[in-house]
């Protein structure tokens, strides 16, 4: 598992001279969503899916949650929110 800390793996927000903010990828971000897995955060990833559509890999979205889950005591549960977002991302036709 890589850190959200390592270069590539974050985004800038804001810069101040002695000051980084960052905010996670859209990978990150995703899984983060799916982990709880409420009905906004399915809008949430939805929302960001549509607006970033070009640049975020369905299959490494995938991918990424399944290795984190991995990790966690619930995997059973994530692993099922990850399905049922794929459900609603391949409903509005988002991906191929």
């Amino acid at each position: 598992m890589t850190s959200p800390l390592e270069k590539g793996n974050h985004m800038l927000f804001k810069e101040f001279s002695h000051l980084y903010i960052g905010i996670l990828n859209p990978y990150d971000l995703i899984a983060s969503k799916l982990f709880r897995g409420t009905a906004v955060d399915f809008e949430d990833c939805l929302m960001l899916m549509k607006s970033r559509k070009e640049s975020i890999n369905l299959t490494k979205v995938e991918e990424h949650v399944k290795e984190l889950a991995s990790y966690d005591i619930s995997e059973k549960r994530i692993i099922e929110n990850l399905e049922h977002f794929l459900n609603i991302v391949k409903k509005e036709a988002l991906y191929g």
